[in-house]
């Protein structure tokens, strides 16, 4: 018999062996998860018991999964690898935005909203003026640039998560840059919440000791033809959790002060009671790459 057979000390060559045939791409990849996979059971001895309970965790992370909810990402975020794909994917190259996470409520389409409009049908909280430019890294405006946004309530939930409360597509909110590459939109002081936490990835926090907040923020997806889609956030500077946040998302360029503003004629112009708070953010973006000559497409695409 030519073919070797499994044995402890062997086994993440014999099965790594099986994926001889597989595409390139997917015989590296599983070739090298095998190889971590099984030094990680040998590093820690793993039991049969630890092992069924591991089972059931990932079943029951999948059984929490529905139209609204992404219990997987949830357990990426968590442990870091979310942060970590979207670190390797987006590096903040050439002055480029920095990114971060996705996270698991982008999961709807934004409403399209007009230049000035606002994102808070439910008007609770501090009302907040957002203003912004898209720019190349040379600092040339990006007109027509899209600007997805979406955010969490000052209770600290997303539309989602309050179905009959929030009305449908609330803090949400899909701006065309105009030919200068400005965007602004009202909206309110977003607030820190928790991760959705009465599932399995909450009860492994819970066990571990740790806490499942993150500081507040506003996410935005910023794309444009040419240029490499980036989604970051807009964290509030002095928000609790800053320095904790649980799924490791923080950047420090990307803490904004939302400042208290007392400017009677532009409140007057947008609509706002006197003072208001409001941020500006600045957008660059960097050009789109080609693709590798692994195959790999280019950036861009939706992660949840």
């Amino acid at each position: 018999m030519s073919t070797e057979l499994f044995t402890e000390e062997g086994s993440a060559q014999v099965v790594a062996a099986s994926f001889a045939a597989a595409p390139p791409r997917l015989r590296e990849v599983m070739t090298s998860l095998v190889g971590h996979l099984h030094a990680f059971v040998k590093d820690v001895g793993l039991t049969s018991a630890e092992w069924e309970a591991a089972i059931a965790f990932l079943t029951a992370t999948g059984q929490r999964c529905d139209d609204v909810r992404q219990e997987f990402i949830l357990l990426s975020d968590v442990l870091g690898v979310s942060m970590l794909v979207e670190t390797i994917n987006h590096p903040a190259v050439g002055g480029a935005t920095e990114s971060t996470v996705t996270g698991p409520f982008h999961v709807v389409t934004s409403p399209p909203r007009g230049l000035g409009d606002t994102i808070a049908a439910d008007v609770r909280g501090e009302p907040c003026l957002v203003t912004g430019r898209v720019t190349g890294a040379g600092g040339e405006p990006v007109p027509g640039a899209g600007i997805d946004v979406w955010q969490a309530s000052p209770d600290g939930f997303y539309d989602v998560q309050q179905p009959g409360i929030q009305p449908e597509g609330n803090l949400r909110g899909l701006f065309t840059a105009d030919a200068s590459g400005r965007f602004h939109f009202i909206t309110v002081v977003p607030g820190y919440y928790p991760i959705p936490d009465d599932g399995p990835v909450g009860e492994l926090l819970r066990t571990s000791g740790r806490h499942p907040y993150r500081p507040a923020h506003v996410h935005l997806e910023v794309s444009a033809a040419g240029y490499r889609t980036v989604t970051t956030h807009v964290f509030v500077a002095g928000s609790p959790y800053l320095d904790s946040d649980a799924v490791f998302g923080v950047k420090e360029s990307l803490v904004r002060d939302f400042a208290v503003t007392d400017d009677p004629a532009l409140a007057a112009r947008c609509g706002l009671a006197n003072p208001f708070r409001r941020v500006e953010v600045e957008i660059v973006l960097v050009p789109e790459r080609p693709a590798s000559a692994t195959g790999i497409p280019p950036s861009g695409g939706r992660t949840g």
